[in-house]
């Protein structure tokens, strides 16, 4: 029959956030990045405040809850505050 090995429950991945939208790559021990883009199959994240970016597998991104957001926000002022390159 037409549909039968069809999973009713099959979600569509989610679209790409805004360009900087703060996520969760769990595909890299919960690595927060910033979104970039669109590359390819791929999600471009960098770091918060600058730096590499790289690749995330967008099934294993997702948003960054708020307290992530806060840690992240505030290892790159800590960091910066200490003179370290950034």
């Amino acid at each position: 029959m037409y549909g039968e090995n069809v999973c009713p429950n099959a979600q569509q991945p989610p679209g790409p956030p805004a360009p900087g939208t703060l996520v969760v790559d769990t595909g890299r021990g919960d690595r927060v990045g910033e979104f970039r883009g669109v590359a390819g199959p791929y999600w471009s994240l960098r770091p918060v405040g600058g730096g590499v970016e790289w690749e995330a597998e967008p099934r294993r991104v997702r948003p960054a809850l708020l307290i992530e957001q806060l840690r992240a926000r505030t290892a790159r002022l800590n960091a910066r505050s200490r003179g370290e390159v950034l």
